[in-house]
């Protein structure tokens, strides 16, 4: 990460030496990089705990989220705890969630191309601080945006897969279904429920989460 010898705010919080330090300094920066700043009611940094070698990115805060200033933890949210609980994962003790944007986007909207770029080197700030082994990407959007090759492809034939990329050395990717797609559409969840056994097979063959 560069430093601006200008900014100081921006140095403060890139210059951060451990993941507790980055999150009180994010969520306190006032943020005004992307026009989602102009109607949220606070940045939502993530949830969960750092250090356990296991990552999940979603899209962006929702409402709830965004009053509580916590990461997942409305209707999707609580789904995903509990698809994590079938294989014996806490979401608040053997992970950390965070996603791709920090603020609410209005009517709970995708993401842009460009307030996702806006927030992404935070977001790898937090990857590098937390340290994760396994980056799980709940959906299209957060895959979209890590992997940006990726542009026209169906969740069907990317749900379940591991994968490396080379922006994020020592790292594995999985995809997974995002939540809220599975309150929608019911014929996903045996489709979730193999990916997330793949998810734990993987998971207990490294040692994870760490204590």
């Amino acid at each position: 990460m560069q430093f601006d010898l200008f900014d100081e705010q921006r140095n403060l919080l890139f210059g951060a030496p451990t993941y507790a330090d980055f999150k009180d300094r994010l969520a306190g920066s006032g943020c005004t990089k992307c026009g989602l700043a102009e109607s949220r009611q606070q940045i939502v940094v993530d949830r969960g705990r750092p250090g356990t070698g296991i990552m999940a990115i979603g899209e962006g805060p929702g409402a709830e989220e965004d009053r509580q200033g916590a990461a997942f933890v409305g209707k999707a949210g609580k789904l995903f705890d509990k698809v994590m609980a079938s294989v014996g994962i806490d979401t608040n003790r053997d992970m950390l969630i965070a996603n791709v944007v920090k603020c609410r986007p209005p009517e709970n909207r995708t993401p842009g191309k460009a307030e996702a770029q806006a927030c992404l080197p935070f977001l790898e700030k937090q990857i590098s601080l937390a340290n994760p082994a396994i980056i799980i990407l709940l959906g299209a959007t957060s895959l979209r945006h890590l992997d940006p090759e990726k542009k026209d492809f169906a969740m069907a034939d990317e749900a379940g897969k591991f994968f490396a990329l080379p922006a994020y050395p020592d790292r594995r990717f999985m995809v997974l279904y995002h939540p809220a797609a599975l309150l929608y559409n019911a014929r996903l969840k045996p489709d979730m429920w193999a990916h997330v056994q793949d998810l734990k097979r993987e998971l207990d063959a490294m040692g994870l989460p760490r204590n």
